[in-house]
């Protein structure tokens, strides 16, 4: 099941309950995300999480290990990324079938949500958890928004805490369909970023990104191979200031993409502290064909640009930031972005 609503605003998207994910994404009439025609090649064709809300965490934990939680015990995660966690393991919130989409209104406009209850043990995890996304589509004059919400709660009684993290793994591509971002004219919001061993797990130092303009906002162009950034850059750097919801924070802008052959832009904001920027260096999806013979061409190498605003990399395993995501009973975890785009 996937749904289009009928007003313009929402009609420039599909979802699809798998992952709770955005299927389309249309600008102008181009669609500029990575997705697959028909929702069973989802689960038919092997692919890096196009689009999906990824949980119960984001990003790595590392050698999959939670300690010292719920009164000193450990947790060990399911491992698929070598030694360590990702994206919340092999079948996480992003493989899983959530209720929905559901019609809504919030904000004052039309949109659908998605539910999922996350069991306590799922990929190693403690404690059930009810995960809500909104999908919230909106126009601001000849621009298309999609405001997503993220919210989270422990519900079930098993444990008295546990550790969540929340995002989209969209892979945006303005060119679409161009096999590559080669060409997009991108900025960042920050040039602060998570040092990180071999391995993409952060060494605890905040530091300056080398490969971009060192003053924030300033633009680049992605060429065939480089820039290549795979890295979490850091729009609050004191990390024990970040609340469990961030949602009555200000948006802050991560970043802007812009392709001049398509004319198309994209904005990101998000009231996180933090953004996963990725150029889709080990993107690798096989062609395919739809169930009417359609073929469906293969996706390579810098195939997509993935914005994905989070908690630190690591925050569940690491104590000291582990704030940021420790969900307790009677809490609730929350995030807000806002994607807008538009054409020239």
């Amino acid at each position: 099941m996937s749904t289009k609503a009928s007003s313009k605003a929402v009609s420039a998207f599909t979802f699809l309950p798998r992952g709770a994910l955005i299927q389309e994404f249309n600008v102008g009439g181009r669609n500029i995300v990575q997705n697959f025609p028909e929702a069973s090649l989802y689960s038919m064709v092997e692919h890096p999480h196009f689009s999906e809300t990824v949980g119960r965490t984001t990003n790595r934990v590392q050698n999959a290990t939670i300690a010292n939680l719920n009164g000193g015990k450990t947790y060990h995660l399911t491992k698929n990324n070598g030694e360590h966690a990702l994206h919340g393991g092999p079948t996480g919130w992003g493989k899983r079938i959530w209720e929905g989409p559901t019609p809504c209104q919030r904000r004052g406009k039309e949109g659908v949500t998605f539910r999922y209850l996350s069991k306590d043990g799922e990929e190693g995890y403690p404690g059930t958890v009810e995960a809500r996304v909104w999908y919230v589509a909106g126009m601001e004059g000849d621009k298309t928004v999609l405001d997503v919400e993220y919210e989270a709660e422990l519900v079930g009684d098993e444990v008295e805490e546990t550790v969540v993290g929340m995002t989209n793994h969209a892979y945006f591509n303005l060119n679409l369909p161009a096999p590559t971002v080669e060409g997009t004219i991108a900025t960042l919001g920050t040039t602060s970023y998570l040092e990180i061993d071999s391995d993409g797990i952060p060494t605890g130092h905040i530091k300056t990104y080398a490969d971009i303009p060192s003053t924030p906002n300033t633009p680049f162009t992605l060429g065939p191979s480089h820039p290549d950034p795979d890295d979490c850059f850091v729009i609050n750097t004191a990390p024990a200031s970040v609340p469990l919801d961030t949602r009555a924070l200000p948006l802050h802008l991560l970043a802007t993409l812009h392709h001049p052959a398509s004319g198309i832009h994209l904005e990101v904001h998000s009231t996180e502290p933090a953004f996963q920027f990725y150029c889709g260096r080990f993107l690798e999806v096989q062609a395919c064909t739809t169930s009417d013979g359609v073929e469906v061409p293969a996706r390579g190498k810098r195939g997509g640009i993935c914005v994905e605003p989070s908690r630190y990399v690591d925050c569940a395993g690491r104590e000291e930031w582990r704030g940021m995501c420790l969900l307790r009973k009677g809490e609730v975890f929350g995030s807000r972005t806002v994607y807008t785009a538009w054409t020239d």
